[in-house]
């Protein structure tokens, strides 16, 4: 196995001379090594099957879903894929919410430790997936803004970035990421296995608790744009069929570039549910749910109100 770093700082590894379908314990062991220090890794040329994906993701922990397809074609029952899903359809809606800085999960009871993607069909241009250091844009903010967001928390939601970004109001429905909940999390992240802070930010963040709704924006969007407006904090990946890209949505931003929604692109996603003890904000059971849902009532109402003006 080699592990070269892709630039001077310690964001981004390509990882080649290993096969993941046939990985050991002790590659595993400097896999996960490295995959904390850099925060994402690719392996080239992996072309792993579906269960392949499953097994790696598992080896990361309980899964929050296994080899979903993240694409913009029909997946047929013999595992091919056919017919070019339009973009009025809510899942292309969704998929194009996801060009927005954010982080998986983050509008669940339990956010995201980590997730994987690998390429199956590849659009000629566009489409990239691109990364952002939020542990170095943590350490590169001045000792004041710091001070100020070390207390300081947001509502996550989905339903909210798909208005906010899209105008896309979708049906609320407790089986999907639509499910009418916010949660309440830190700006300021603790990694609980490296002990680095970061920011807990991006699209799905919203209504900072003690802050105006126009200063919370502000706020937010502010810190989205220091994190990924310094190159040296964001990385490019192009697609190549059989790449797989890990990530530590504990640690960094990413977002899917724009293509060509004519052409095919397809992605097999796995994604590993966050550990409760570190990444649980509350259950919708819990008390302090309710302050989540009328947050998100009230911005929402903003929202439509901003679509009808």
């Amino acid at each position: 196995m080699i592990i070269n770093a892709i630039g001077k700082a310690q964001f981004g590894a390509i990882v080649t001379d290993i096969r993941l379908n046939r990985m050991d314990d002790d590659g595993f062991v400097a896999i996960k090594s490295a995959f904390l220090t850099y925060g994402f890794l690719v392996f080239p040329g992996q072309f792993l099957t579906d269960a392949e994906n499953v097994d790696f993701g598992r080896r990361f922990g309980e899964l929050e879903f296994a080899a979903l397809p993240m694409a913009n074609q029909a997946k047929n029952e013999d595992g091919t894929y056919g017919e070019i899903i339009g973009v009025e359809t809510q899942r292309m809606m969704t998929n194009i919410g996801n060009e927005s800085w954010h982080t998986d999960s983050t509008y669940r009871p339990i956010s995201s430790k980590c997730a994987l993607l690998s390429a199956i069909v590849v659009p000629r241009e566009g489409g990239e997936t691109e990364l952002a250091d939020a542990r170095a844009g943590f350490a590169a903010l001045d000792q004041e803004m710091k001070n100020k967001i070390e207390h300081l928390g947001a509502f996550h939601s989905a339903e909210y970035s798909q208005a906010n970004d899209l105008g896309n109001f979708p049906a609320v429905s407790r089986d999907s990421i639509y499910h009418g909940e916010a949660f309440l999390r830190p700006l300021v992240k603790n990694h609980p296995e490296t002990g680095n802070k970061n920011l807990l930010i991006g699209r799905h963040a919203f209504g900072i608790p003690g802050l105006d709704r126009q200063e919370s924006r502000k706020l937010l969007s502010s810190l989205v744009a220091f994190v990924t407006g310094d190159s040296s904090r964001v990385y490019r990946h192009k697609w190549k069929a059989g790449d797989t890209l890990l990530w530590d949505n504990r640690a960094l931003l990413h977002r899917a570039l724009p293509y060509d929604y004519t052409e095919p692109r397809v992605l097999t996603g796995t994604r590993v549910a966050g550990d409760p003890d570190s990444e649980l904000a509350y259950y919708p059971t819990d008390p302090q749910a309710e302050a989540g849902r009328i947050a998100l009532a009230n911005e929402l109402s903003m929202l439509r109100t901003r679509q009808t003006d």
